[in-house]
């Protein structure tokens, strides 16, 4: 909110979020991040102070191209142009036949035996383990194994 302070937004941040990976315990410092560009974030501490540190784990690995890249900033917004998102099942848009083909053609394969020829696109990492399982159950039941259906898990 555009003339906000920034106790106020610690405030409500303390008041509605829980944080990933962080006690709920209002004693631990909370950063606000004022900018991100490359490596680099720029934060402001609840005491006002400013610091500017190296992202080294890449905002949790998905942003390992850096903030603001400037060509994928610019895939991104050629993207927006059309649309943001739509729903997948039962339907298609030219970026993810492009995509799907793309890599179905740099995937390897094994001499004398075919290639990846479909490509399953999940947009998080639950979601590709949970179609992972799905697909390896349909394939051994279409294998002529439909009692194969146990996982193998470590805890």
């Amino acid at each position: 909110m555009s003339g906000e302070t920034q106790p106020d937004l610690i405030q409500r941040d303390r008041a509605r979020l829980w944080h990933p990976y962080a006690p709920a315990s209002p004693d631990l410092p909370l950063w606000e991040v004022e900018a991100a560009d490359g490596v680099r974030l720029r934060l402001r501490g609840e005491d006002g102070a400013r610091h500017e540190v190296v992202d080294a784990m890449s905002s949790w690995w998905s942003v390992i191209h850096g903030y603001r890249n400037p060509v994928l900033d610019a895939a991104a917004h050629r993207q927006l142009e059309s649309f943001s998102h739509v729903m997948f099942g039962g339907l298609t848009h030219a970026p993810a036949v492009e995509l799907a083909e793309r890599l179905v053609d740099m995937a390897p394969s094994a001499p004398g035996q075919p290639g990846l020829e479909r490509v399953f696109l999940a947009d998080s990492g639950s979601v590709a383990v949970e179609v992972s399982m799905k697909l390896a159950v349909q394939f051994q039941t279409a294998s002529g194994h439909p009692l194969r259906q146990r996982f193998l898990s470590i805890r």
